[in-house]
């Protein structure tokens, strides 16, 4: 063969050896997580979290009820939760990655919260979510969570159904039996209740929850019920259900309803000539609790997550960084779940190897003694959030701390 040739043969071969080892490189498959999503080989713990967001944002969802009969709840929850993104940025976000919160506005509605969880998590592409407030609400959205995979954690649900919906769906409140002894051992013991009237609503979830459980314990506590009486949310005439309530002529009067229907009950209870203290759990807390209300709704005292008056200093420092960001505003019960519910996320999103939902709820679920502006906080393997609960009283319109109480 001519030297040229042999040259030319040469070259070629080359090219050749040398197209193949790209074209294998560029074939090599990256490795996976398990589940289809490419990761960075070497990259583990935190460090996974930074390298696979690339500096983007980490994205979380919140559903809330921003309008609608009880719009408190949902904004003042998104306040506490904005105002905890806010400082987490501020302190370099979650390994150097800023946090972005998508809130959406579920008006109150089961139907719609389904619907905008199922948008943070499809469209949006959240990484958790937070919310709800009322459990009937977070039931929806909790089932969305779960049937996606996604991470959520409701500030203020209390019925125990709503952690039951699967091992994606966490809470950082207490729960409604342990609310609902805490009212009815505040009434035998610090009320000296002997008997007991409820009226509730009866379609709501926590509502009528809330009746069974306080009415079980002030039964095994040695109190007697005189008389259950429901009714439904929004109703404005309460005369029949007051008028058999006050034939019994109970030591307390019990309302384990929302404070939009409590305030207005309120009234037409005094109206009445019913004078019993009047007693209830945390869907009172709201500032139009006490200015629907006015003097009906002095003096009566129902169980809360936190009140401003106590000395602790998680609790004083929040509120004054919650009235420098909101113009002097007092942050309600629902602002202080919220606030810790974001947290708690952030600190799990610290600690995750991973922000795939398993892995993320794995270390929600592994929260222990968190020191949170509504006490300290741990998470059992119900995910349920272990924690006290507070006996506060309305007086001259505010809320102020009576008493604590701890699960036995």
């Amino acid at each position: 063969m001519p030297a040229a040739d042999r040259l030319r043969c040469v070259v070629l071969g080359a090219l050749c050896l040398t197209l193949f080892v790209l074209l294998g490189c560029e074939r090599q498959p990256a490795p996976t997580d398990g589940g289809g999503t490419t990761r960075p080989a070497a990259a583990t713990g935190s460090a996974a979290n930074e390298a696979a967001g690339g500096g983007k944002p980490v994205l979380i969802g919140h559903f809330a009820s921003m309008t609608g009969s009880e719009a408190t709840f949902g904004q003042s929850t998104d306040a506490g939760i904005r105002l905890a993104v806010k400082e987490a940025n501020a302190a370099g976000g979650i390994m150097g990655r800023k946090i972005e919160l998508k809130t959406y506005d579920d008006q109150g509605k089961p139907q719609e919260a389904g619907t905008a969880v199922t948008r943070l998590i499809t469209s949006d592409k959240v990484v958790a979510v937070l919310g709800e407030v009322a459990s009937s609400l977070s039931l929806a959205g909790g089932r969305v969570c779960q049937q996606y995979g996604v991470p959520m954690i409701t500030p203020s649900s209390t019925n125990p159904a709503v952690t039951r919906t699967g091992d994606m769906v966490f809470r950082v409140c207490y729960t409604d039996p342990f609310q609902g002894e805490v009212c009815a051992r505040f009434a035998r013991e610090q009320l000296k209740a002997q008997t007991a009237a409820t009226l509730y609503d009866q379609q709501q979830a926590y509502s009528k929850g809330l009746n069974d459980y306080f009415k079980k314990s002030f039964t095994e506590l040695g109190g007697t019920i005189t008389t259950e009486q429901a009714y439904s949310g929004g109703d404005q005439d309460y005369s029949a259900q007051l008028t058999t309530l006050r034939a019994t002529q109970p030591d307390v009067l019990f309302l384990p309803g929302y404070y939009t229907d409590v305030a207005n009950i309120a009234l037409q209870v005094r109206k009445l000539g019913i004078t019993v203290p009047l007693l209830g759990g945390d869907g009172w807390d709201s500032d139009k609790l006490a200015k629907i209300g006015g003097t009906a709704i002095e003096g009566a005292y129902y169980a809360n997550h936190y009140a401003p008056d106590e000395q602790r200093p998680e609790v004083q420092e929040f509120i004054k960084r919650f009235q420098g960001e909101f113009k002097g505003e007092v942050p309600d019960g629902m602002a202080a779940t919220g606030y810790d519910a974001a947290l708690i996320l952030f600190d799990a999103l610290r600690r995750t190897p991973s922000l795939e939902g398993k892995a993320l709820a794995k270390a929600i679920g592994e929260t222990k003694d968190f020191h949170g502006v509504t006490g300290t906080i741990s998470i059992d393997p119900d995910r349920n959030a272990k924690k006290p609960c507070l006996i506060v009283q309305v007086k001259n319109g505010q809320t102020t701390f009576v008493a604590s109480y701890m699960p036995k």
